[in-house]
């Protein structure tokens, strides 16, 4: 799974990728010319405690890619231009974060003059709604060209669902907010239209201002209607110092400044999340690891997510749930106390259960 990260030049946006990466030494200019791309793991508690009692020789996060994408930069004329390169690469991710400026910083001006999160949204937007106007509309000329010519029912099929799209954008409305029926989110998946993607707002603000960071976000609410997009309050400069902390003086600082998440967790979370995915366990003497699965997953999908075998040889599936098992200390005491239990291949796995999949 891929999130993009997107934002206009001197938001932040490199410093947050380098966060997330854990490359926090790593200079951020603001004027990468390519896209940088890391495999970030998703910090998860319960896997580390798991970990904590089985003492394996490993253990194994669940991961997610991360694209940092140029900043957008403006013209002479004050436009910004999306090139081609980068609108084909923010089209390959599964997910977006936009990364807003709130901070003040006169020695990096920000690219528009003056901070605004709720200008500087509104242009991302309308910036990737103008991509998905211009393409809805070719697709329809060429549609009615081929539906034309052509028998496929297909085509007449895909017509009406793209001219219910294009009319939706035209009122300069996103599409993930568009009401879709799964059949018409899977015709319209191969289009990797901007707008339809799963989006979550990461807003950097200074550090006097992170206590503050309800204001930013409610402000930033009024116009951000969709509640499904979660809003993400954070300091660069304060999750710089937290990443060279102990542990020990990571959590006194993060309550100095009354923080009880880190960015990298909130925004690694947040993609799940936004994503339909959560994580399940397999744990032993060798290695724990979480895994990650679309919700919904059955058990033998999930099985077949560990090795392609398990899934074709599935017989059936050992199941705790994590806070089962960390209850009662072991899968003996959770056989006696009746939360062990045995499934078959249509059982769907439960963010945070351990198994064991039993396989020919």
């Amino acid at each position: 799974m891929q999130i993009g990260l997107v934002g206009l030049q001197f938001s932040g946006k490199s410093t947050l990728f380098n966060i997330i990466s854990g490359n926090v030494n790593e200079e951020s200019s603001g004027v990468n010319e390519d896209a940088r791309i890391e495999v970030v793991k998703v910090p998860d508690k319960r896997l580390d405690l798991l970990t904590e009692m089985f003492n394996p020789k490993k253990k194994v996060n669940a991961t997610i890619e991360a694209y940092d994408f140029p900043g957008l930069r403006m013209a002479d004329d004050g436009k910004v231009r999306l090139t081609t390169q980068f609108l084909e690469n923010v089209k390959n991710n599964d997910a977006l974060f936009y990364v807003i400026r709130q901070f003040e910083e006169p020695s990096v001006p920000h690219p528009m003059n003056d901070v605004n999160p709720v200008r500087d949204f509104e242009f991302l937007e309308t910036e990737f709604l103008l991509t998905d106007h211009a393409f809805l509309e070719n697709r329809i000329e060429k549609l009615k060209k081929e539906v034309m010519k052509s028998k496929d029912e297909n085509l007449k099929k895909e017509l009406p669902v793209i001219e219910k799209c294009l009319a939706w954008v035209e009122n300069e409305k996103p599409l993930r907010n568009l009401n879709l029926e799964e059949n018409e989110k899977k015709l319209l998946s191969g289009y990797q239209l901007l707008t339809l993607k799963p989006l979550s707002v990461a807003i950097n603000l200074d550090e006097n201002s992170i206590s503050d960071s309800e204001k930013f976000v409610n402000e930033l609410r009024s116009v951000i209607k969709d509640q499904e997009i979660k809003i993400i309050p954070f300091s660069a400069k304060i999750e710089i110092e937290l990443a060279s902390l102990s542990d020990e003086d990571r959590i006194e600082f993060m309550g100095d400044y009354g923080i009880e998440e880190s960015a990298l967790s909130k925004i690694l979370n947040s993609s799940y999340k936004i994503l339909g995915l959560h994580s399940f366990f397999t744990v032993g003497e060798d290695e724990c690891r979480a895994w990650t699965i679309k919700k919904r997953f059955t058990a033998q999908e999930a099985a077949g997510v560990i090795h392609t075998d398990f899934y074709n040889k599935f017989i059936r599936a050992e199941v705790v749930h994590y806070q089962d098992f960390i209850d009662h200390g072991s899968f003996a005491k959770c056989k006696d106390a009746g939360v062990w239990s045995l499934e078959g291949k249509e059982y769907v796995v439960q963010d945070g259960d351990i198994i064991n999949v039993r396989h020919s």
